[in-house]
């Protein structure tokens, strides 16, 4: 499980990796990283923890299959956050394909990704 001072809960937060940060898609997975920065909502230059939220719509599948994403996605999540720069927000989008995928699968598209992110890979 994320711990909980890890999670993306703010829609302004989830609006500032997407539109702010750079973003890598692949088959399964599009994820969204705005690198680290202070907390806007904190007074002082105050660096957070890297914090992620989860984004899986109805067409990945029922509810049941949805939850079941989203655990799969916090799980690979926390194995991974000691990866990303301090303060980094990153959104993990979940599309149609990932209800049918296993946890290797997802695994492998948000390694790519954030290969992608933060190695610079190419386009």
């Amino acid at each position: 499980m994320l711990p909980t001072e890890n999670r993306l809960r703010r829609r302004e937060d989830f609006a500032t990796a997407v539109r702010q940060g750079r973003r890598a898609g692949r088959p399964l997975l599009v994820v969204h990283l705005r690198s680290g920065s202070t907390d806007p909502h904190v007074p002082g230059e105050v660096t957070p923890p890297t914090r992620a939220g989860f984004v899986v719509s109805k067409a990945v599948g029922g509810a049941v299959v949805r939850n079941a994403v989203k655990r799969k996605l916090r799980h690979l999540m926390r194995d991974r956050l000691s990866q990303l720069p301090p303060g980094s927000l990153v959104v993990v989008r979940a599309l149609p394909g990932a209800g049918d995928a296993d946890h290797a699968q997802l695994a492998r598209d948000l390694d790519a990704a954030f290969q992608r992110l933060l190695g610079g890979g190419a386009r």
